[in-house]
């Protein structure tokens, strides 16, 4: 038993086989998803290496990372060899992943078509487990003022305040801005609710001079426009 302990340790393997030798030896890029994460946990347990209970974690998410992301603490605690220490690291990795994804696409801060609005906005709330209702503020030059989170509700719905809205794109000076909220379903066909709101939404703008250039529905994988579909 002692013997076959030693060999699923990560230190008696070929070093080539090693994910922190080989990061090493080979780059970030050689590491599979499994291999990364063995790295986060440092071991396995008593019949796993570290690289294999990685495989099974993987596994119950279908090696998705972006499922992965969405467990928590005592999800990730039901594995044998993952303590909370450890479980807090890899939720730790995973969400600075995510916050990487959002910084990257705010430095794409010019929306030039529906699709930008959905790289800007996927990584904060295509993967939410409840829905939120956000408001993307322009300039002239449809670059990004700011951002604001005008509501947080659950799978049914949220509650959105126009009068909030049009007082923060008073004082930052927008003259446009993009209704942008997640559908945790994934089910991306606007509801009546929707197309109330955006109408409401666009009315009450125009008499301020304020464009409703869009209303963008996100899921996990994709998105609905109110205005490529023309219905704004």
């Amino acid at each position: 038993m002692t013997m076959e302990r030693e060999t699923l340790s990560i230190k008696n393997w070929a070093e080539g086989d090693r994910p922190r030798e080989k990061l090493l030896q080979k780059g970030r890029v050689s590491l599979s998803d499994s291999e990364l994460i063995a790295i986060l946990i440092g071991s396995g347990n008593r019949n796993e290496s570290a690289v294999e209970l990685s495989k099974r974690i993987l596994a119950s998410t279908k090696n998705n990372l972006s499922e992965l992301g969405r467990l928590g603490i005592n999800q990730l605690c039901e594995f044998k060899g993952i303590g909370t220490a450890k479980a807090i690291t890899i939720v730790a990795a995973l969400e600075l992943g995510r916050r990487r994804r959002v910084e990257e696409a705010l430095e794409r801060k010019k929306i030039t078509s529906s699709n930008s609005v959905f790289e800007l906005m996927q990584p904060i709330i295509g993967e939410l487990p409840h829905e939120e209702f956000w408001i993307v503020y322009l300039n002239n030059s449809n670059k990004v003022l700011d951002q604001l989170q005008l509501s947080k509700g659950g799978i049914t719905g949220t509650l959105v305040d126009v009068r909030i809205t049009l007082r923060k794109a008073l004082e930052l000076g927008a003259t446009a801005i993009i209704l942008t909220h997640n559908h945790p379903s994934g089910n991306l066909n606007p509801s009546e609710a929707d197309k109330q709101l955006t109408q409401k939404m666009k009315t009450a703008s125009e008499s301020l001079d304020i464009k409703v250039l869009d209303h963008i529905i996100v899921t996990e994988k994709s998105y609905f426009s109110f205005a490529d579909e023309g219905i704004l």
